[in-house]
């Protein structure tokens, strides 16, 4: 029965470390659209950093990706439609997951 148990474990901690993986990965993802977005709007350093946070707290509000496009479509004004979030935010979560694996 340990071998059971054993596996069972070893599973709920592969299930956790992937879980944990997919939040970083989410979050690491809204910094680099939010920067992105931030040069769009012309900030720079500290006020860029900023904007990148305030995406990522926007994503935090949802479930979903939906609550980032509204909000960057409303800041971003005519500069990038909500397609072309939606493909920045396609593109920047395998970024995202590299960099991560990077740090491991």
């Amino acid at each position: 029965m340990t071998t059971f148990n054993d596996r069972e474990t070893a599973f709920e901690a592969k299930f956790a470390r992937d879980a944990d993986m997919i939040f970083k990965s989410e979050v690491l993802r809204g910094k680099l659209v939010g920067r992105w977005a931030a040069d769009l709007l012309g900030m720079t350093g500290a006020a860029a950093e900023e904007y990148a946070v305030s995406v990522v707290v926007a994503d935090l509000e949802k479930p979903g990706t939906e609550d980032v496009v509204a909000k960057l479509a409303a800041d971003l004004s005519g500069k990038a439609s909500p397609e072309q979030i939606r493909a920045k935010l396609a593109e920047m979560l395998p970024l995202a997951q590299a960099q991560l694996m990077a740090e491991r």
